[in-house]
């Protein structure tokens, strides 16, 4: 009886440990991401005063891209956070949002809409601080670029 009391114990002992041990895992699978509206162009300031220049990191890796543009400002920025086989939808703008659902921790299947249309979907590994950027032509000889980042 004293070996079956010690043994439930035990079992016990190790289901609430791996109980424990699961949620550590769930929460390690949730994403952190940002998500930036960049609009790209050959002049040196955006006619918009609200829009800054893209940080370094993003410009770094931009530059590392066969773009043809040589600036880049940040017209939006929204941080958010997927869990684990959920979905986000972020408006950036009111032509354009974007959905990122976590398909496993490390895989984010991705959406982009413009204009209420769905434009691109795909799925694709995102490490951390590796960037997926989707980007078009606008009118005057610039672009606009949506630059996806792993920021935990």
């Amino acid at each position: 009886m004293r070996t079956s009391a010690t043994l439930l114990v035990c079992l016990c002992a190790l289901v609430a440990l791996g109980l424990g041990q699961r949620q550590a895992v769930a929460a390690d699978t949730t994403l952190k991401l940002e998500v930036q509206l960049i609009w790209g162009a050959d002049t040196s300031q955006s006619p918009d005063a609200s829009h800054k220049p893209v940080e370094h990191d993003v410009r770094k890796k931009l530059k590392e891209l066969p773009l043809r543009w040589a600036n880049y400002f940040e017209v939006c920025r929204k941080p958010f956070k997927v869990a684990l086989k959920d979905s986000q939808k972020v408006p950036l703008s009111d032509k354009c949002a974007i959905e990122v659902r976590n398909v496993d921790g490390i895989h984010v299947e991705v959406g982009l809409f413009g204009k209420g249309e769905q434009v691109v979907r795909r799925m694709q590994k995102l490490p951390k601080g590796e960037i997926l950027v989707f980007g078009g032509n606008a009118p005057n000889a610039t672009g606009w670029l949506v630059v996806l980042k792993r920021v935990d």
